[in-house]
Formats: C-alpha cells, structure tokens, sequence
C-alpha cells in the first residue's frame, strides 16, 4: 500500500475520461462535469478557521535597492488587496523565516489564487514562501510549502520540538 491515498477514490465506476485531442494538437479534451468544491472552499486538511494560506515575502535587507522595493511591495500589497491580512514589515530573521519578510494571509481559494498570480508578476526582486495552514505547522513550512523564485532554508529546529 502506498503511503499516500489514491486520488480517484470515489471515480471508481466513473467512464473513462476520452484521449482526444483538442485542435491545438496538445490539449485534452476534457468533457463538462461538476464544478470542483475546491474553487469556493480549501480542501482538507487545510483549516480555513484562521485564514488558510500564509505568503511570506522575503527580502534581503543589506541590499537597499531590494528592501527599497519590498517596502513598496509592502505598500502596495496593502492598498490593493486591503481584505486581506498583512502584518508589519520586519527587516529581520523572525521565526523560521531566515531573512527579512513581511507575511500575506488569504482566506479562500479565490482570494489564494488571486494574490499568487499577481505576485508572479510582481515580486520583482522579492522571494516567496507559501504554505497552508492545516494545523501542523512543521508539515505546513517543511512539507506542503511552494516558492516563487529562490527558496530559502528555513529554521524549522524550534517547530520540531514543539510539534513532535
């Protein structure tokens, strides 16, 4: 048995999905179903009860030209997206983050998606570390974290103590 669930459980009876491809020549064409709950709700085991996903934007704080242009990040983050939960802007380590950062916290799918996309586009010369919260936080930083741009070590040896 593998050490992570199946994710077909439940389509066991369902028709097979067809292998045509769309007029581009590399798409699939994937027939109409059931909007997914994942657009409107996380899924589990993320607890949305606080705010379901952090986004910590990292910077180098020694580099003018970069804290410069976090500190407008920071700025504008706040004015365009005043619905969401963003803390102070720390020009130091704090926690396990080993570096200057300021932390964004979304509250559902749309909002998550929303402020990633955009922050693809507008980091510039910013990292990010995103990840859930599903209540543990060693498995939230450690394992079901994602980067945009360069990823950074983390200091997770005060959440393994405290978590395990």
């Amino acid at each position: 048995m593998s050490e992570w669930p199946s994710l077909l459980a439940g389509y066991e009876a369902a028709a097979p999905l067809p292998t045509t491809v769309n007029p581009d020549g590399k798409s699939l064409y994937n027939p109409p179903g059931p909007r997914s709950a994942a657009y409107d709700e996380f899924p589990k085991p993320i607890d949305s009860s606080n705010n379901g996903f952090d986004f910590h934007i990292y910077y180098s704080s020694g580099v003018p030209a970069q804290a410069q242009y976090a500190k407008e990040l920071h700025e504008r983050v706040r004015r365009e997206f005043p619905e969401l939960r963003i803390y102070k802007f720390w020009d130091k380590a704090i926690g396990p983050h080993p570096t200057a950062m300021f932390e964004v916290n979304t509250f559902n799918p749309h909002q998550t998606g929303t402020f990633f996309s955009w922050l693809v586009v507008n980091r510039g010369p910013c990292d990010v570390l995103i990840h859930p919260n599903t209540g543990d936080p060693l498995k939230d930083h450690a394992e079901l974290a994602s980067w945009i741009g360069r990823p950074w070590p983390l200091q997770l040896d005060f959440m393994k103590s405290t978590t395990h």
